[in-house]
């Protein structure tokens, strides 16, 4: 696995904040006292993208990060929608000017997109690599088959992939049957997001009353909708009642000890919201909490079709 340091040459810890809310839901001065909380605690890898908030995501991750830029691990994605290398070089280009630095230490493509040859896109980042914009390069919202045929791509390049991005919480665990086991074969290091699956996990919509994503957005209504979702959260709720822990500490330390998880991307709109995710990283889940949550939700099947030998 490649070892993912700051520009001082310090490790990174494991844990991530995500800025998607920044200049968004969060404004300013919440997004502000997140980062602080996030560094109080020893999170020092943030992530954000082109298209996060029109750019306000980037711009003011750039301007918080700034007094301490060498000691912190900044991670972009670009194409989110046009993946040409024209629109690609474009975008690295405006990310850099928003975050205020000349080099982004991760730099993900963000999808998958058929506009253009996988080759192309893997050549922008490898020239963005080599022009000294970007330390590593990873992938986000890519599947197994995907992943493997970038790194033989960008082998060719000279380029190593060192990151993946995928979604992975109590409700969503397609990544379990490919991406991870994947991940560790290949030695790369593994961010994945929504570990709150879009709030649903911290409990607040068992009463039908919760206001959030998944309430306003139809994507997320899509995404979450099905009822053992909802089941497997009211499960979740009523462990967590049992044993004194918050919902979301639970179920962001869940995703944090599957053993192809190098760190959960963690996200709030406010650190009251943040601050149950935050008591994630000094919470130690045993095998048996974690079996028990584990079976609130239906394992994933096999990627073979020989289910009888799996």
């Amino acid at each position: 696995m490649t070892m993912l340091t700051t520009q001082d040459g310090s490790a990174v810890p494991p844990f991530v904040f995500g800025t998607m809310q920044f200049g968004g839901t969060a404004d300013e001065t919440a997004s502000r006292a997140m980062f602080d909380a996030c560094r109080a605690v020893g999170i020092r890898h943030f992530d954000t993208a082109y298209v996060y908030t029109d750019g306000a995501s980037e711009t003011l991750l750039g301007r918080f990060a700034a007094a301490e830029r060498d000691t912190l691990f900044i991670a972009t994605k670009c194409v989110n929608r046009v993946g040409t290398p024209k629109a690609m070089t474009a975008e690295i280009d405006e990310s850099l000017r928003r975050l205020g630095t000349d080099v982004v230490d991760l730099l993900y493509l963000h999808r998958w997109t058929d506009d253009a040859p996988l080759e192309a896109r893997i050549e922008v980042l490898a020239q963005a690599v080599e022009a000294g914009k970007a330390r590593h390069v990873g992938l986000s919202n890519f599947a197994a088959w995907q992943v493997m045929k970038a790194i033989r791509i960008a082998a060719g390049f000279g380029l190593e992939i060192a990151a993946l991005q995928p979604m992975y919480n109590l409700v969503k665990r397609q990544a379990e049957v490919e991406i991870l086991p994947m991940a560790r074969s290949e030695g790369l290091a593994v961010f994945p997001y929504s570990p709150l699956g879009g709030g649903l996990l911290t409990g607040k919509y068992a009463t039908g009353t919760g206001e959030g994503r998944i309430a306003s957005d139809a994507r997320y209504a899509r995404r979450y909708g099905a009822d053992w979702m909802h089941r497997a959260a009211t499960g979740l709720a009523d462990i967590a009642a049992e044993i004194g822990v918050p919902a979301p500490t639970l179920a962001v330390a869940w995703a944090a000890r599957h053993p192809g998880v190098t760190g959960p991307i963690l996200s709030a709109r406010d650190t009251l919201q943040l601050a149950p995710s935050l008591d994630a990283l000094g919470f130690d889940m045993d095998d048996a909490l974690y079996a028990r949550l584990t079976a609130l939700s239906p394992a994933p099947p096999p990627a073979t079709d020989r289910n009888e030998e799996a």
